[in-house]
């Protein structure tokens, strides 16, 4: 295997012909041979299309790679559910490549077919960045424009998924082989450079790049819409070079035919007169050749070990759903680069790149010395297994992560603390609650959040603050699943109390959160990193939360009615909370008091690497085996079936993902370790399958079918008439 060829767990050649077989036969429109590279027997031609491939991939992987995070932070909508429609849209992009096949083969042609469908990307991609604009319109609009974009992009990439390849290999003469087969290497190298690029790129372009005050995602999204333009314009570019050849009839559409005529006629013909046959395909005698029935059945026999297989590409592609929002927990600070969590993804394609030839030069020689039997369905279920391993070590990760995170609130629940502003101790006694049984010192660090229970919905609580011989009293109301801080102050010589609300949850997307109490006696206005603009009243008041990029923000400013003060916040750190008290100005500087109130991403992104390696390994020990192994046993004329079989597992593996996403809600960690199981439980079956699979070569098969075709011909008595052409 060529180590530039990219793993057809993303891209695969949907198509009626793969790198080491002859093109269709027929006759081309453009008679003329088609002019040369460099003199060499490459035509022109594939250079068009190798440009509009790489330009087509970046636009695809670079709108997916940040699409997660644009349901969670500007549709603001709950994992789950983002995690839902990215699993519908990719599913969605993996039903979509039959279309395409069956409007190439059967009606337009490849190349019809490849602009049409681009112009229905280019749309979808123009509608999707349009909708990612914060000022145009409500939410209702947003969601609207982006779901119809999403749908317009996956039948605009789906379809042209079985189209492009192809074409590329209809551009070579019927002598040009051994060119044609390292065309698709290059091809391949095309895709993985889209892909590598556009991961790392986009989510630059997305966080590190404001617009609208925020995130810019339409910038994120219109570059890669830019990109598929220009593939557009390229392939164009290139039309009067292209050998284009006629529709031809679709394979996939004559064995769905044959199959479901296979199993109509045998409901029709129940009778115990009628004799048995060899097998459920032979029934489709009456309508269909014994070629087309042979390589039917050698098809099915390799379909039926596709069954267990949508479960790998269930863990799979949560790389850019899962995984992707456990980063947005974690620690990205690597140094001299703070890396995006949406950029985690580039390290797969990245993996592949390393992995192809380190296994075909490497790792499978060395097992090969050894003398183990290492065969393709071993492969594949030893990828299951590395996939199944990284998915365990997400979970581990979780649980790291959830260590840091707020505790979950249940109905009747609530959570304070006290935050001691004054000079001197104070006891805080709350009535019929044990809590707070030391007095709380002034200026205390705050101690973990207490839970409260409550008697309903709301409770109006008595609270009893003892500070120097003073007794006071205060009644506030508390609502259930609220986390609150209880502050203490002196104001104009007596103690005093408020009672105000804090976060319930961490901050998303790795953000810190801020708010500042005013202990001054006058107004005040801060500034940060001169963009925020922040009033604060006297006398114990409290902010708003503020989101800003974890940074160290020692630009603030404190303005006055006595003048204008450098503020110095310091370190605001991934996913924390702060409180930060004004407590005084004095000698031309501010004096405060910063409390973290929820502690900061402490996990390092850095501990999703192994997790990325094993499911990287797993990904070319599992998709470039089994589709190569595939490959093997079939017939050259139904490979584009098992590509639509192919696709169809990735498909329906997303929808399972969805399905799990929406249906059964659990803790991230306890969904990862379900996953784990599940997949281990696939390989266990998908071995037992395997371990019964006898390998064989379609030719003699097709020789055998041939065989048994004669000796039952005596059988086709008593049958129900069909009025079918035969």
């Amino acid at each position: 295997m060529n180590v530039f060829q990219r793993n057809e767990s993303k891209e695969t050649l949907f198509t009626f012909i793969s790198a080491g077989d002859d093109p269709p036969k027929g006759d081309f429109p453009l008679q003329k041979k088609s002019p040369k590279l460099c003199g060499s027997n490459y035509p022109l031609s594939i250079a068009f299309i190798v440009v509009n491939e790489f330009c087509e991939r970046f636009s695809y992987y670079g709108m997916r790679a940040v699409l997660t995070l644009y349901f969670l932070s500007f549709f603001h909508w709950d994992e789950n559910l983002s995690t839902a429609v990215y699993h519908a849209f990719s599913a969605l992009c993996y039903f979509t490549p039959v279309i395409g096949a069956i409007m190439a083969d059967s009606w337009l042609g490849k190349y019809k077919t490849i602009i049409y469908l681009s112009i229905v990307y280019v749309v979808g991609h123009l509608i999707k960045s349009v909708g990612a604009i914060p000022s145009l319109g409500n939410q209702a609009v947003h969601v609207v424009l982006s779901m119809v974009g999403l749908f317009l992009i996956a039948l605009g990439t789906g379809g042209i998924k079985p189209c492009v390849s192809a074409f590329g290999g209809d551009q070579f003469e019927e002598e040009h082989t051994s060119e044609r087969s390292k065309f698709f290497s290059i091809f391949y190298l095309s895709i993985n450079a889209g892909s590598l690029i556009s991961t790392f790129v986009t989510p630059v372009l997305r966080g590190d790049v404001k617009c609208f005050g925020e995130d810019c995602y339409a910038l994120a999204f219109g570059v890669p819409a830019a990109l598929m333009v220009l593939a557009l314009v390229v392939f164009i570019a290139g039309s009067g070079l292209y050998r284009k050849t006629p529709p031809q009839g679709n394979v996939l559409l004559e064995v769905c035919k044959c199959i479901g005529f296979a199993i109509k006629n045998r409901l029709k013909n129940r009778s115990r007169e009628i004799p048995k046959r060899d097998h459920w395909l032979d029934w489709a005698s009456e309508k269909y050749s014994k070629q087309l029935i042979g390589e039917v059945k050698m098809v099915t026999r390799v379909l039926f070990l596709f069954i267990p297989l949508p479960m790998f590409w269930a863990l799979f592609d949560q790389q850019g759903s899962r995984w992707t929002l456990q980063a947005t927990k974690m620690n990205a600070d690597f140094g001299i680069y703070v890396l995006q969590p949406d950029q985690m993804q580039f390290l797969n394609p990245l993996l592949i790149l390393v992995f192809i030839p380190i296994f075909d030069l490497g790792l499978y020689p060395l097992i090969n010395m050894c003398k183990l039997n290492f065969t393709p369905i071993r492969k594949m279920a030893t990828g299951m297994i590395l996939a199944g391993l990284a998915f365990g070590l997400a979970a581990v990760i979780e649980v790291k992560i959830n260590e840091t995170d707020m505790p979950r609130l249940v109905p009747k629940e609530s959570l304070i603390r006290v935050l001691n502003l004054a000079k001197n101790p104070v006891q805080v006694t709350i009535q019929d609650k044990d809590l707070f049984q030391q007095p709380v010192e002034s200026f205390q660090n705050p101690a973990e959040y207490s839970k409260l229970i409550l008697n309903g919905e709301q409770q109006s609580l008595h609270f009893t603050l003892q500070h120097q011989g003073l007794t006071l009293a205060f009644n506030y109301t508390v609502k259930e699943k609220s986390v609150y801080s209880l502050i203490v102050f002196e104001a104009e010589g007596s103690l005093s109390s408020r009672l105000i609300t804090d976060l319930e949850a961490k901050p998303e997307n790795g953000l810190a959160a801020v708010r500042f109490i005013n202990g001054l006696s006058q107004d005040v206005n801060l500034t940060i990193d001169n963009k925020r603009f922040i009033a604060v009243q006297k006398n114990y008041s409290a902010s708003e939360y503020s989101l800003l990029e974890r940074d160290i923000y020692n630009n603030g400013k404190c303005i006055t009615e006595t003048g204008e003060f450098p503020l110095e916040l310091g370190l605001l750190d991934f996913g924390a909370s702060y409180t930060i008290v004004i407590t005084n100005i004095s000698g031309g500087a501010v004096e405060m008091w910063k409390s973290e109130d929820i502690k900061a991403n402490n996990v390092h992104m850095a501990w999703q690497l192994p997790q990325y390696l094993l499911i990287s390994a797993g990904e070319v020990m599992f998709s470039i085996t089994g589709l190569a192994f595939s490959y093997s046993q079939s017939p050259a004329s139904m490979k584009s079936v098992l590509q639509a079989g192919w696709l169809l597992t990735v498909a329906v593996g997303n929808t399972f993902v969805l399905i799990v996403a929406e249906a059964a809600p659990m803790a991230q960690w306890a969904e990862f370790v379900l996953f784990t199981v599940l997949l281990f439980a696939v390989c266990i079956i998908f071995s037992i399958m395997g371990y019964f699979y006898v390998s064989v070569d379609p030719e003699d098969l097709e020789e055998k079918e041939e065989k048994r075709e004669t000796s039952s011909r005596g059988n086709m008595i008593g049958l129900v008439t069909q009025k079918t052409k035969l």
